[in-house]
């Protein structure tokens, strides 16, 4: 007799804003929620995969598409083996995420709107003042366009608002629309 176990089902919580939003601080305060709650997880950070899977490209429109494409595509591989993949990329055109919703189908697009004066101001590596004084060219939000997602499964504004309370509202968004059981709860750590 063969015994077969139900498939898993995964997903790509994928955050997209501008940079400074908090998108890598969201990701990485949800992993371990997820854990938590059962889910093999893993977080696939734009400047890491940068670093490791995209070294080499620079920030013109073409090379950004790809090094989403590649988020994307190495999403799509472990989301269709029932991980739950958050990824957190600026992923700044509307074409490059359309293109991953596509490829990975359990999609759940989070666009975190912080405002640019507000990212402007969390910016501890001084990238925002390089951008303004026009020293650093094709910057996303100032020199370089973002195209905030048309319809995103969940819309976040970190001002004013913990990083927990955000949480909470990715998991919710998550229960709704199928990919976490409507009982699975976890108190804070």
């Amino acid at each position: 007799m063969t015994v077969t176990t139900p498939a898993v089902r995964g997903v790509t919580i994928w955050f997209t804003g501008l940079s400074g939003a908090g998108k890598s601080t969201l990701a990485e305060a949800l992993a371990p929620r997820l854990q938590a709650l059962g889910k093999r997880v893993e977080v696939l950070d734009g400047d890491a995969v940068r670093t490791h899977l995209s070294r080499g490209l620079g920030f013109s429109r073409e090379d950004r598409d790809v090094n989403v494409r590649r988020i994307g595509y190495v999403a799509h591989l472990l989301t269709r083996n029932g991980v739950f993949v958050i990824t957190a990329a600026i992923s700044p055109y509307r074409e490059a995420r359309d293109w991953c919703r596509a490829t990975i189908r359990d999609f759940v697009e989070v666009h975190v709107e912080t405002p640019l004066a507000v990212c402007a101001g969390r910016d501890v590596k001084g990238l925002y003042k390089k951008a303004l004084a026009g020293e650093i060219p094709s910057f996303t939000g100032v020199s370089d366009p973002y195209e905030a997602p048309e319809a995103p499964e969940l819309a976040l504004s970190t001002e004013g608002v913990t990083v927990e309370q955000c949480v909470e509202r990715v998991l919710a968004r998550l229960r709704e629309l199928g990919y976490l059981s409507p009982e699975s709860t976890h108190s804070p750590l």
